[in-house]
């Protein structure tokens, strides 16, 4: 069990790693879209398949999708407090916030769309907290340094080994909740705001909101596909049906920003 462990937190520590090496070398258009794409769903969820049944794999989509839920509830939470705590203050208790909640969403009734319909519920409050305070700090895209993809990739690793190995013998609750970690925006959050303060921070994981919809996306389409496609093909389609989203989410925010300047 260690080794298959230690496996998989390498190989998703690589990948992460690989992607956000690549991000940076792509540039704003190419990398903004690869950056939206399931860097650690996507690998938590391609060992699921391989290794457990479509039930199970159904159940988690479920639980990863109410942890997504909590995700905006985390990232709310950061951007409210994150000018008052500091960094460790601010993210510590947003992760407060996210583990409870997590739980909690996933003991509710109903099924993947139930699911779907809160997240949008949940989106559109955590847009009006956006809005009301009003953030207007220009987002900055940081180039990471070897420290912080390290960090990344290890954590994300770790999420993702602990998730489909140790996890996932308790059902397939908790390895849904926990591939549904905010990993990305807790080591964002964290790096933007020791490098340039609370308000590019601030600003930078409540714009992140949006883009959680192409995670969203492989959720749906996995829970839609799996056990009547062939693992690798389900794999695949929702990696797919991500990248598709985040390119309209990209183009969508560039016509707003052409709509702004030509006006």
């Amino acid at each position: 069990m260690l080794s298959m462990l230690l496996t998989k937190l390498v190989a998703t520590a690589l990948v992460v790693i690989g992607v956000s090496v690549t991000v940076a070398r792509l540039g704003p258009r190419l990398g903004g879209i690869l950056a939206g794409t399931p860097i650690v769903l996507g690998p938590g969820y391609f060992f699921m398949l391989q290794e457990q049944s479509a039930e199970f794999v159904r159940s988690a989509v479920l639980s990863t999708l109410h942890a997504l839920v909590a995700t905006l509830l985390f990232s709310s939470c950061y951007v409210i407090t994150a000018a008052r705590l500091g960094a460790l203050g601010s993210l510590g208790l947003a992760t407060l916030c996210w583990i409870p909640a997590a739980f909690l969403f996933s003991l509710l009734p109903g099924d993947i769309w139930a699911a779907v319909l809160l997240y949008v519920a949940v989106l559109a409050m955590a847009e009006g907290i956006r809005r009301a305070l009003d953030l207007k700090q220009p987002v900055v895209v940081a180039r990471s340094g070897w420290f912080d993809l390290l960090l990344r990739g290890l954590l994300a690793g770790l999420v993702v080994g602990v998730a489909t190995t140790l996890a996932a013998r308790s059902g397939p609750v908790l390895s849904g909740v926990l591939v549904g970690f905010p990993v990305g925006l807790f080591t964002i959050g964290w790096t933007l705001h020791q490098r340039y303060g609370a308000e590019v921070a601030r600003c930078t994981i409540s714009l992140a909101q949006h883009g959680m919809l192409s995670l969203v996306a492989f959720a749906v389409v996995t829970a839609l596909l799996v056990g009547s496609a062939p693992p690798m093909a389900t794999f695949v389609l929702a990696l797919l049906a991500s990248i598709s989203v985040s390119m309209a989410l990209f183009m969508l925010s560039r016509w707003r920003v052409r709509s702004v300047l030509f006006r």
